[in-house]
Order: structure tokens, then C-alpha cells, then sequence
């Protein structure tokens, strides 16, 4: 009870401390509370000590293989967790709604539509009940694959929608650019009789800032606590800053976020750096930057944007003492990563990567590509950037 009651609040380290005070006791835990463990560290993002958990198991049945699959996907190691699905799948082992919502979140993350088909395909063959997450995650796995038709179609077939499942739909349309399709299913939403809520209303707001949409985004920003009930918070507010600095308004965005409850906020102010940067504004961009990292010293992706900004004005000695300064504080920028899915397999590869396998004879293929640019008077602004 105590641990079941530690995992359905999310107070992974108190039930850690009772499985600390078992092993203490000496009290040997029955397969049961192992799956329960199992479920409780994984949850956590301690997945060795789950993986320890799941190979000491008697019985590898569904439970504790889901546990395991979902652990891997909030971990970001969508990779393991399409592993274990198709290690579930060899033994005989009928997957369920669990599985196929985080199954189908692992090919979002991947942008694997191989496998996520595969997976769709099977689902339906299970013959499962509709479920409305797996539905929404259904939808976002086609859209972030790159197959919109799929994804509309799947939507279409649905015969319960609800907000989730409208969210998905447009923030499919959202992530494609298709802002004027995110508008229309906003639209089709309410008039079905859906009530929209705060994630539907980020979703619009980023499509009209996306869309250049200044005077939409703003009435659709005051009708959520007027119309809706429904207080905007500070992702709301950072993307009425985007709004209005993408259209070049930046006095008036500095201006907007002076007077919102989310002065502390600091994506709001990440939001007006990044558009500082885009119009040369410097004086906002020194303002912005400064109030940023009062509020966030260590992202090193701001740093970057401050740096760059002065770069583009033409501030090359400035944008040297920002990478100083955030070499000096210790912060360092995730790097960027493309992928690429081929024959069911996804290979990841970073800026002068040579961990892959087939290294040598992809650089060997840049390097051929490259010599035929040239020779047809095609030179790349750089082309260091041409090499993985």
C-alpha cells in the first residue's frame, strides 16, 4: 500500500526510502512488490536499478515490460524502449493500451513512421477499446513523421474527440506550419461543443505568431480568461512576446511584459531576446539578455542567442565576451543533432560526429558531393557545416 501510494503521487523518493527500510529489515520482497519496485524506479528515471529489478523477475509478464518501455521514453531513450517492445512482442506477450502510448511516443521522439505504423498495425489487430491518450498519441506519431494525410485520417476515424485529441490535431498542423488549418480546427473544436483549455490555447498562440497573426493572437490571449475562464500562465505569455516581437513590435513586447504577472518568468524574457536578435534591436537585446540570466544563469541555448545577436550588429568583440563569459560560468549548449530513418533503423548524428559505424564512407560521400558543387560553381557559406 505505502509504495502503490508513493507512485500514484509521484513521491518516488519516499518510496525509495521504504524499499531502503525492507532491505534494512531484512524483509524479502514477494514478486509482487518487486513489480511494484520495479515500477516505482522506473517512474523515477533510475533505470538501472529497475533493469536490476526487471532481470531478477520470475516473471516477465506485461506490467513490469511496460513499466520499462515507459521508463525509457520519459528518459529520452526511445531507441531501449522500441527494444523492449519488440523483445515483448518475440515472447508471445499481447501488448495493451499502455504499451502502445508510449510505443507511439518512442516514434514521435524518433520521428520513426517504420515503426510506428508497425505498431499501429498491431494495435489494430488487438482489437483494443478506443482510449483517448493513445488516440492523441496516435495522431502526434503521424505528424511528427512527416505524414499529415495519416494523421488527419486517423483523427477522422475517431469516434469520440475531445480536447486532447483536438490538441493533438492542431498542434500536428502547428508543428507543419499550417496555421491556417490550426485556426479551422480551433474553430470546428468550439463549435462541436468542445471547450478548449490552456495547452489548446499555447497551441494557437504559437500558430498565430508562426502566421504573423498579431491582432488574432491577442484576441485569442484575452479570450481565454475572458470567454474561457482560464488564466494565462507564463508559456502563454512567452508566446504573446513572440507574437509581437516576430512582427517587429518590440517596444511594445518589452512593454507588455513589464505589466504581466510574469516578469519572473524567464522564457517571456527568452522570447524577446530571440526576437532582439532577429531585428537588431541591441539596447532591448542587452535589456532582455540581462534580465534572463538573473532568472536563468545556465542555458547555454540564451547565451548562444545573446551572442549571435550582437554577432549579427556587427559586435564581434561583444559576442566574444558572452561565449567568455558562459565558458567561464561553465554553461554549455546541448548540442544539435539530425537523424534519419532507414530500413526500420534510426542514425543519429551530431556536428564532426565519427561515432557511427559507416563513418568513414559518409564523410567520403560528403566530401564527393561537395567536389561536384564545386564543380558547378556552387560554394556553401561554409563548408565545415557540410561535414556530420
Amino acid at each position: 500500500m505505502l509504495l502503490q501510494e508513493c507512485i500514484q503521487r509521484h513521491e518516488y523518493t519516499k518510496g525509495k526510502r521504504v524499499h531502503a527500510h525492507m532491505v534494512v529489515v531484512g524483509f524479502a520482497p514477494s514478486e509482487y512488490l518487486k513489480v511494484k519496485l520495479l515500477i516505482l524506479y522506473a517512474l523515477s528515471g533510475d533505470l538501472q536499478t529497475a533493469g536490476i529489478l526487471f532481470r531478477g523477475l520470475q516473471s516477465r509478464s506485461l506490467i513490469p515490460r511496460n513499466a520499462m518501455i515507459s521508463g525509457y521514453v520519459k528518459k529520452g531513450l526511445e531507441q531501449e524502449g522500441l527494444f523492449m517492445y519488440y523483445d515483448m512482442r518475440y515472447c508471445s506477450i499481447v501488448p495493451d493500451q499502455y504499451t502502445f502510448a508510449s510505443v507511439f511516443r518512442a516514434c514521435s521522439a524518433l520521428a520513426s513512421l517504420e515503426h510506428g505504423m508497425r505498431a499501429h498495425a498491431v494495435m489494430i489487430k488487438s482489437c483494443l477499446k478506443s482510449n483517448i491518450i493513445v488516440n492523441s498519441a496516435l495522431v502526434d506519431m503521424y505528424f511528427k513523421c512527416s505524414s499529415v494525410s495519416d494523421g488527419y485520417k486517423v483523427f477522422d476515424q475517431f469516434a469520440i474527440r475531445n480536447v486532447v485529441t483536438w490538441t493533438s490535431l492542431m498542434s500536428g498542423y502547428g508543428y507543419h506550419g499550417q496555421v491556417s488549418e490550426v485556426l479551422k480546427c480551433f474553430e470546428k473544436m468550439k463549435e462541436e461543443g468542445c471547450r478548449p483549455n490552456s495547452v489548446t490555447f499555447l497551441v494557437v498562440l504559437t500558430a498565430c505568431s508562426h502566421g504573423g497573426l498579431v491582432d488574432q493572437g491577442r484576441e485569442h490571449f484575452d479570450s481565454m480568461k475572458r470567454d474561457y475562464g482560464i488564466k494565462p500562465e507564463g508559456q502563454h505569455y512567452a508566446a504573446m512576446v513572440d507574437i509581437l516581437g516576430r512582427a517587429g513590435r518590440l517596444q511594445e513586447a518589452y512593454e507588455f511584459i513589464v505589466k504581466s504577472p510574469c516578469k519572473k518568468h524567464a522564457p517571456v524574457w527568452g522570447s524577446l531576446l530571440g526576437a532582439c536578435r532577429n531585428h537588431g534591436n541591441v539596447e532591448l537585446l542587452e535589456l532582455a539578455a540581462t534580465k534572463y540570466f538573473e532568472l536563468d544563469p545556465t542555458n547555454g541555448g540564451n547565451y548562444v542567442v545573446f551572442a549571435n545577436g550582437y554577432a549579427s550588429c556587427g559586435l564581434l568583440d561583444a559576442a566574444s565576451k558572452v561565449r567568455r563569459r558562459m565558458e567561464n560560468a561553465g554553461v554549455k549548449k546541448d548540442p544539435g543533432c539530425s537523424q534519419i530513418e532507414l530500413q526500420g533503423q534510426v542514425h543519429k548524428f551530431m556536428r564532426n560526429d565519427t561515432s557511427h559505424r559507416l563513418s568513414g564512407k559518409i564523410h567520403e560521400k560528403v566530401q564527393e558531393m561537395t567536389s561536384l558543387f564545386m564543380d558547378v560553381d556552387y560554394y556553401p557559406d561554409d563548408l565545415d557545416t557540410c561535414l556530420l
